[in-house]
């Protein structure tokens, strides 16, 4: 299985012509702003950006590399006070009907209620994989940092370099995995009053706007498909993180104990929606 995937994913470097890329934050030359007007501002000579809301418009903005394969880092200060309504996202992506997809989606709440840490994969178009979490922290007070290890084994989502969830490649079982296509990375925040709170319970109170989420440190130890290289080999492979298969025992023990304590939901275990199971849920991280 292993020399299996390994061969598929050399296949892929070579068709895509990728360049490891180390780099950590200029926003100004890393990032484009996507929408929002002057809602987005990148501030502090680039090494910080700020999007926000109003009841006129959100904010958002992408990277200028795409990426295939990657071990990417973003610190994020997520909106204060009574955020309930407000939704974060913060996500690799590539685009059309068949995209693939990796969230993180911070849904806001109430002053005094944890937020809702939405995880969610996404492969040839079809999602419905969604894990949620509470922090063991308050999110609003300072920066943590938010990672995705994404290789052609598996989609690891960390928090501080704790493991919260580990998305396995299980082709073998019939379910597609996404390692084919490159991905963006993205990031907004908008208004999700109709679900994102207690299922759209609680409405956001546009009193408290503008709602600010702040951004530092992006580091990108990433595989970038860039056309000029096409003609190379796979130079992604000189990076430890592209073979790593599974976690190792100290990993294995925080992923346990974020699941045992800060899951609050977890598609495996839903069987009203998925009555027949899961392949990819036997599967060990």
């Amino acid at each position: 299985m292993a020399s299996s995937l390994s061969s598929c994913w050399a296949l892929t470097l070579v068709i895509w012509g990728l360049l490891v890329v180390a780099s950590k934050v200029n926003f100004y030359s890393d990032f484009d702003i996507t929408w929002g007007n002057n809602r987005a501002k990148i501030l502090n000579n680039g090494e910080q950006l700020h999007l926000s809301l109003d009841k006129y418009s959100g904010s958002g903005f992408q990277s200028k590399n795409e990426y295939l394969f990657g071990n990417i880092h973003m610190r994020l200060t997520l909106v204060p006070g009574n955020s309930a309504g407000t939704v974060t996202a913060y996500y690799l992506s590539s685009q059309g009907p068949t995209h693939d997809e990796i969230d993180f989606e911070f849904l806001g709440n109430l002053s005094g209620d944890p937020y809702t840490l939405h995880t969610n994969v996404f492969s040839r178009g079809k999602g419905n994989r969604e894990q949620q979490f509470h922090l063991w922290f308050d999110p609003t007070k300072d920066f943590h940092t938010y990672s995705i290890l994404w290789n052609a084994n598996h989609i690891k989502f960390s928090v501080d370099a704790t493991p919260i969830r580990v998305f396995k490649n299980a082709e073998h079982l019939g379910v597609p995995s996404p390692k084919n296509q490159p991905m963006k990375l993205y990031s907004s925040l908008w208004n999700a009053d109709d679900w994102a709170t207690r299922g759209g319970l609680v409405k956001t109170d546009w009193s408290q706007a503008p709602f600010v989420a702040s951004y530092s440190n992006f580091e990108a130890d990433a595989c970038v498909a860039s056309i000029s290289s096409a003609s190379s080999s796979s130079p992604c492979k000189a990076s430890a993180w592209l073979s790593q298969e599974a976690l190792d025992a100290n990993e294995q023990e925080k992923l346990k104990w974020v699941q045992e304590n800060y899951m609050v939901y977890n598609y495996c275990t839903d069987t009203k929606h998925f009555p027949q199971g899961l392949p990819e849920c036997s599967l060990p991280s």
